[in-house]
């Protein structure tokens, strides 16, 4: 989930390429702290729904399913363009670099639609405590995401070179790419198991 290529991958490739690591990473701080903010508010609510309507559940399942699959096809459609190629962006201060960086994650609703939609996957409604597990669930992907771009901020020049020169390099990575979440979404939509009644 986290390599799939969206607006923050974009921005954050864009300045570490153009006005360097430095402006990437703090770019990259400010995409974390919205995730922060999506997943606080994601889990406030989910955790007062699925206790009160357990059965919103398979509506949530195929809805992740449909989300995985959008994201499969978004990878494999021909046509599709690197990441990792050059943009022209102005050059700005840090205190701008975090904000457009939080307003890019803000603004991207696949943020809200990943939240809503895979977290409640991995949540056991017999074990309790809800509102934790959501959290915990999201800062572990908030982990590998800061981690998983951190790392790409820092390679950004390298990556872009690399694949300039190998082409090929890149649609190995989209088919391998679109086809695992492919499979992940109709695992999704098959998978009949339903959250256990609380009442």
């Amino acid at each position: 989930m986290v390599l799939t290529p969206g607006p923050n991958m974009i921005y954050l490739v864009s300045r570490s390429i153009t006005q360097g690591r430095r402006a990437g990473i703090t770019s990259l701080g400010g995409v974390a702290l919205g995730f922060a903010v999506y997943l606080v508010a994601a889990n406030l609510g989910l955790s007062v729904v699925f206790l009160a309507v357990p059965g919103l559940y398979t509506a949530v399942r195929l809805a992740g399913a449909a989300y995985l699959a959008w994201l499969a096809w978004q990878a494999l459609r021909p046509g599709g363009t690197s990441v990792f190629a050059p943009r022209e962006v102005p050059h700005d201060s840090p205190r701008r670099l975090f904000a457009m960086g939080l307003m890019t994650n803000l603004l991207n609703p696949k943020i809200a639609v990943m939240y809503l939609s895979l977290i409640p996957q991995f949540v056991d409604l017999r074990a309790g405590h809800v509102l934790l597990q959501g959290l915990v669930l999201g800062a572990v992907q908030i982990a590998v995401s800061v981690a998983v771009n951190l790392a790409i901020v820092l390679a950004a020049g390298a990556i872009a070179g690399f694949l300039a020169r190998r082409p090929s390099w890149l649609r190995v990575q989209r088919y391998a790419m679109g086809s695992v979440l492919g499979a992940l979404a109709v695992a999704l939509a098959v998978d009949n198991a339903r959250p256990a009644s609380t009442a």
